[in-house]
């Protein structure tokens, strides 16, 4: 969703400032332009700069939070339910610049599940396009976070990874597309 309208903040909201991935406050009464709504989070131009808002925090820009897969999924049964949901709750992941998922992007490289006391433990390997990227980290917890709301997960480490370095052929064909590459 890109929303030509400015909006009016209507609380203090913290937010990440893109690329460095520092965070911010956003104060209420502030104009933002909405420039992408993906996976559930906002990035937002406010006094000519980016950030990304969090999609619990949604309301201060006057919008209702997003579901993600999981939120909508039962308990997996088997393991390649919690495969698929897995690669669901992934895909919602979205780096603020780039309109397309960490997953068709080719930066995850492993996810594996364990069963663990009852529950699982979820590790996943992924990279970034580049290595100085400040929001790394915020996409590494934000994986985290989607992996940690399927039920049934109890643990979820993600680990970011710079072997084998990552190249614009590891993007799904639908990825490529997005990005007008095809």
């Amino acid at each position: 969703m890109n929303n030509a309208e400015p909006i009016e903040l209507t609380r203090d909201v913290e937010a990440s400032i893109v690329p460095s991935g520092d965070k911010v406050t956003l104060q209420k009464g502030e104009t933002a332009q909405i420039t992408q709504t993906l996976g559930g989070t906002f990035t937002v131009i406010v006094s000519g700069n980016m950030f990304r808002i969090e999609g619990g925090d949604a309301e201060a820009l006057g919008l209702e939070p997003v579901k993600t897969p999981a939120d909508e999924a039962k308990r997996p049964e088997t393991i390649d339910d919690l495969n698929e949901q897995i690669q669901a709750q992934l895909k919602t992941v979205y780096d603020p610049e780039i309109p397309v998922n960490i997953v068709d992007l080719g930066l995850v490289y492993d996810s594996t599940p364990t069963q663990i006391d009852g529950g699982w433990r979820v590790d996943v390997k992924m990279t970034l396009t580049a290595p100085g990227c400040g929001m790394g980290p915020v996409l590494q917890q934000d994986a985290q976070n989607r992996l940690l709301c399927i039920q049934g997960v109890d643990e979820a480490d993600v680990q970011v990874v710079w072997d084998p370095p990552w190249n614009q052929d590891m993007m799904s064909e639908a990825a490529k597309l997005q990005l007008g590459m095809m």
